[in-house]
């Protein structure tokens, strides 16, 4: 065997111990680099230093993204409320173009094209060509604003993406950092920045405070406030002019595409919370403030995370927790009410269905301190189809409202409290009814049901208007019930008197 064979099968039998050394290598090397890129959980010193801002940096950074949140917050509550929020993001997307055009134009007249001041100029521009595309599409075409929304959002993004593909082709200047407009790059926030934002959104809140009625009667009743003299079209362009404005000087700090969670996402929380709108304004700026300002410092604290990014999740956690939480339209809250309107209604068509049950078998007590007899509980199993255990709740319900006992013998018997609460729900049952019958013509087969639905939250001055409008129909005592009581045949009887 000559040499070059000997070789040959020596590099073959050493091949695979060289190939899995190698891998193994791979392995360990790419282990070790997501060991130095993991995330650790870290001290109490860092904690401090961050949130008590000890370092200059961490302080330019955290007040920047709390004046844009707070900017963001109170603007973001007329936009919601103006059913204008998809027009922020529109926006956002429509001035990467115009960011991309301001490099190129500063490159080309030996300008510095990252220039702040610059490319949020060039920003602006593109955003209020964005928003003429959109007003012009939505009045001079037949389609709708969310369709405008979309054309404007894709086409400008598109563009822009282009644009900066050929900026980064270009000889005349270095075009790095120009994509953190896309996803933002808070850490690389100086002092001039953190004024500017601080500046511009401290004006568009004193705007809207001085504009704070008009711009509220705007977003509630655009044709009252037009009847009144109130120049809506100006204030409509100048609450986009807030958007466009607080929406620039966030591109550095969040970027375009997260912008608009700025804008939505508090005052979508605040509303959770309060039915005013002021302390909608109040509460949205304070929780927009309080997302820039955790967002930010967890950013710094863990410096893998992304600044913008973390903004966005803090001010989302804070939305979950108003939906949840929040008075007095959270969920819970609502379900509670729910439960609450539930129990009522129960309560009030068991009352009314004993109160009936004892006027179809003419057993109603005659004087006011007599007492109603008891009724079977299978008796009143058939006057709803009730089963026995719901049954059984709504009676446990009654009776701690002491309305109803529940006898030893499987009956129950209205209290005096209890026979003069039935005797006011079938009375607003029956009233209601007849308006039903009177006003809206309404079938008589059908109008039990249809007052079923409804009679549970009437308010005492409805029913007040309610009486004088049938006076006529009225009289004195309980309204005798317009159709037959429905009773299955097995409980009915022929004739009920009317009790007074």
């Amino acid at each position: 065997m000559n040499l070059s064979a000997r070789m040959l099968i020596l590099l073959l039998l050493l091949s695979p111990g060289q190939v899995l050394l190698a891998a193994e290598g791979k392995s360990i090397q790419t282990q070790r680099s997501i060991t130095d890129r993991s995330i650790e959980w870290p001290a109490w010193e860092d904690w401090r230093r961050v949130f008590f801002m000890q370092d200059y940096n961490t302080r330019v950074v955290i007040l920047g993204t709390t004046l844009l949140g707070m900017s963001a917050g109170m603007i973001g509550s007329f936009a919601l409320l103006r059913k204008r929020a998809l027009m922020g993001d529109a926006l956002s997307h429509a001035t990467l173009p115009g960011i991309a055009i301001a490099f190129i134009i500063g490159s080309t007249l030996g300008l510095n094209g990252k220039s702040l001041p610059l490319l949020l100029t060039g920003a602006a521009i593109s955003g209020l060509f964005g928003i003429a595309g959109i007003l012009m599409i939505r009045n001079l075409t037949r389609l709708k604003e969310d369709a405008a929304l979309g054309i404007v959002l894709s086409v400008f993004f598109g563009a822009g993406i282009a644009l900066l593909n050929i900026v980064q082709q270009m000889q005349t200047g270095h075009a790095a950092g120009l994509e953190s407009f896309i996803y933002g790059k808070t850490a690389s926030m100086i002092a001039s920045d953190a004024w500017l934002i601080g500046g511009a959104g401290l004006t568009c809140v004193l705007v809207a405070l001085l504009l704070y009625k008009e711009l509220t009667l705007l977003c509630f009743d655009e044709g009252f406030a037009d009847s009144r003299g109130f120049p809506v079209v100006l204030l409509d362009t100048l609450l986009m002019g807030l958007v466009v404005i607080v929406t620039i000087i966030g591109l550095q700090a969040v970027g375009l595409i997260l912008m608009i969670s700025l804008l939505v996402i508090p005052p979508a929380a605040a509303r959770f919370w309060t039915e005013k709108m002021f302390w909608l304004t109040v509460v949205a700026v304070v929780l927009g403030a309080l997302s820039g300002m955790i967002g930010s410092g967890m950013s710094a604290i863990f410096p893998n995370l992304p600044s913008g990014a973390m903004i966005v999740l803090v001010a989302t956690a804070m939305f979950l927790f108003s939906m949840i939480f929040g008075v007095p339209r959270g969920i819970l809250v609502r379900k509670y009410r729910r439960y609450e309107l539930n129990t009522k209604v129960n309560r009030q068509h068991l009352l009314r269905g004993l109160y009936e049950y004892l006027e179809a078998h003419q057993q109603l007590p005659i004087g006011v301190t007599d007492s109603a007899p008891p009724v079977s509980l299978s008796a009143l199993e058939q006057l709803r189809s009730w089963s026995l255990p719901a049954l059984k709740k709504i009676i446990r319900s009654a009776q701690d409202e002491r309305l109803v006992t529940l006898l030893s013998d499987n009956r129950v018997q209205l209290t005096l409290s209890g026979l003069k609460e039935a005797a006011r729900v079938v009375h607003e049952h029956r009233l209601w009814e007849l308006y039903l019958i009177t006003y809206a013509d309404v079938a008589s087969s059908k109008v039990d049901q249809d007052a079923d639905a409804i009679e549970h939250v009437l308010e005492p001055e409805v029913i007040a208007e309610l009486e004088s409008l049938l006076v006529r129909q009225s009289t004195e005592g309980i309204l005798q019930s317009p159709h037959d009581i429905d009773l299955p045949q097995s409980l009915s009887t022929p004739t009920f008197r009317r009790t007074t």
